[in-house]
């Protein structure tokens, strides 16, 4: 599985247009609201982030925090926090955490804006630009923000193709851009755990492979969760592939023989982690 996701290079054509789009917009700009997955917060960063923007103030938003385990959050908030650089836990879909961008982004732009108000200048606007990788909440917390009037939202990468403004309040524009990825991964784990949240298609990579290495870690790091969800004991299995054969038996996921039908049982353990349904589970720490 890691081989196969290493081998993979993740540049179409509109990912290389969405750098040159990010590189025109700089100048345009007074910050960056860099939208992260909570559960994969160093995987789900694009290392080029900080010299496509040019070191620009940036806030994070850790998305999708309902899904990940609390405490890791927090950490996470601490790691940030401890560079400089405000986190906020939310969750794109629901608002949660949202109400707290608009300060925060003042905040951090506050000598800016205090500049303006020392040149006598007028409602000035700052301007955000929105990132991150596909699939990560972007076109969510833009329509949260712009109150569902904009952008294009569905649970499949690279839905955005085009930079789009959006006007927030009487102070602020955002700035959406197309999900980029970066053109290699070195690391094979980080393209795993992309592939484990649906940063990445499903029809590239062997979906019960994935399964099985999901299961290595769940079963070692949050077993609890797994034996909850799925109503079996600790000592249910052992190997990622018994975890698969135990979970697909009590789903009743069966061919004739009696056999567990385990791509069938690993469809449906990969949608229901997307979904947070197994649990509050974070995959990295810092």
């Amino acid at each position: 599985m890691t081989t196969e996701i290493q081998n993979i290079q993740w540049f179409p054509g509109h990912m290389a247009k969405t750098r040159r789009l990010i590189k025109e917009s700089l100048p345009l700009i007074d910050a960056v609201a860099e939208i992260l997955d909570a559960r994969i917060p160093l995987s789900s960063r694009n290392p080029e982030i900080l010299q496509l923007t040019n070191r620009k103030p940036r806030i994070i938003l850790l998305n999708k925090c309902d899904m990940a385990a609390e405490h890791a959050t927090r950490k996470w908030i601490e790691y940030y926090k401890k560079q400089g650089i405000t986190a906020l836990p939310v969750d794109c879909k629901t608002g949660k955490g949202l109400d707290r961008f608009l300060s925060a982004v003042k905040e951090l732009l506050r000598d800016k804006l205090k500049a303006y108000q020392a040149k006598g200048v007028k409602n000035k606007k700052l301007r955000i630009m929105v990132l991150g990788i596909p699939n990560s909440g972007k076109s969510s917390f833009i329509n949260r923000m712009n109150k569902n009037k904009g952008a294009k939202v569905e649970n499949r990468p690279g839905v955005t193709r085009s930079n789009q403004w959006y006007t927030i309040d009487k102070t602020v524009e955002m700035l959406d851009t197309p999900g980029v990825l970066w053109p290699k991964f070195e690391d094979p784990v980080v393209g795993q755990r992309l592939a484990f949240t649906g940063a990445v298609r499903d029809s590239i990579i062997d979906i019960e492979t994935l399964a099985l290495e999901l299961l290595g870690i769940l079963s070692s790091q949050y077993k609890n969760e797994l034996c909850g969800r799925y109503g079996l004991s600790e000592d249910a299995a052992g190997t990622p592939d018994e975890w698969l054969k135990a979970i697909g038996r009590k789903r009743g996921n069966l061919i004739p023989g009696g056999e567990v039908d385990t791509e069938r049982t690993a469809v449906m353990l990969m949608e229901e982690f997307r979904g947070g349904k197994i649990g509050r589970i974070t995959l990295e720490l810092p």
